[in-house]
């Protein structure tokens, strides 16, 4: 029962993660579509802040125990690499 638990805690822990990087990624495509452009500070400091704020999320969760830290630097370097994308594409508009 206990490892149940656990085990549906790690999912849930997991899982949430996932949601709130899929959350910057979005908010970053609705802020380069709609508003600024990527070399603006505007742009780096939203950036920046919710990076730095799901990078202490995960670190949370790994000292919790509740993810391992290769998986968070999977969900960080995920997202990353996503983001670099975004990035490339919206210069070459």
């Amino acid at each position: 029962m206990a490892s149940d638990m656990i085990i549906n805690h790690q999912e849930k822990a997991h899982a949430l993660l996932k949601a709130d990087a899929d959350k910057i990624l979005k908010l970053i495509k609705v802020q380069m579509d709609n508003l600024t452009m990527p070399q603006c500070p505007l742009y780096e400091e939203v950036l920046d802040t919710q990076m730095f704020g799901l990078s202490r999320e995960i670190d949370f969760a790994v000292r919790l125990g509740l993810i391992e830290e290769s998986e968070g630097k999977v969900i960080l370097g995920q997202l990353e690499r996503e983001l670099s994308i975004l990035h490339e594409a919206s210069l070459k508009k």
